[in-house]
């Protein structure tokens, strides 16, 4: 690939966003980067991976955490900026790569060759899919789905200025649930292609 190609995914618990970025990854050759970032992160400051990945994508506690001259004693703003400053460093180097999640859209907007997409559904659509994914009742999977998307959305608006999903923090918004997964996939495959050929 002659310039760099970063592919942004947002996503909705139950989207299948996940899933579009692995596909997505696969059709371009590109890695794919989630919570893999915390071994590599792990393995450089000697950490243990179990100790740190319970923080991945949490939001600050603000009753158990504290800010001293601008440090924070919080592991999860710690784990945060961490992996915000390797994916800085894999875009500065020029690298192509997907990522999902930690506010990639906002941390590497200005890099040349972002594409920051965000995957939602059809409420009945995710509820069906997390159901069927987790063997469990529909209900169980409403309320799975609504603590993971609070979770994500309040991490993210800790940390970007624009809020999570909001249409204006990416360059397409698309609903898996009209197409399928697979031709979501084929979509955003065509629209990248398109933008990688400016």
């Amino acid at each position: 690939m002659s310039k760099p190609l970063i592919i942004t995914v947002g996503r909705e618990f139950g989207s299948g966003g996940h899933v579009i970025a692995e596909m997505l990854a696969n059709k371009f050759g590109l890695p794919l980067y989630d919570s893999n970032i915390l071994e590599e992160i792990a393995t450089n400051k000697n950490l243990n991976h179990r100790d740190i990945e319970r923080y991945d994508e949490a939001p600050k506690n603000k009753f158990f955490t504290r800010t001293v001259r601008g440090h924070s004693s919080s592991p999860a703003e710690h784990i945060a900026q961490m992996q915000f400053k390797y994916l800085r460093e894999k875009a500065e180097k020029g690298d192509s790569f997907v990522v999902v999640g930690r506010c990639s859209e906002t941390i590497l907007r200005g890099y040349p060759g972002v594409v920051s997409i965000f995957v939602l559904a059809d409420k009945e659509a995710k509820i069906d899919r997390i159901k069927n994914l987790n063997k469990i009742s529909s209900i169980e999977a409403e309320v799975m789905i609504n603590k993971q998307d609070r979770q994500r959305k309040f991490y993210h608006n800790y940390h970007c200025a624009i809020k999570w999903g909001d249409s204006r923090n990416y360059d397409i918004s698309i609903n898996s649930s009209k197409m399928g997964i697979e031709r979501t996939a084929d979509t955003l495959e065509a629209y990248i292609k398109e933008r990688m050929a400016d």
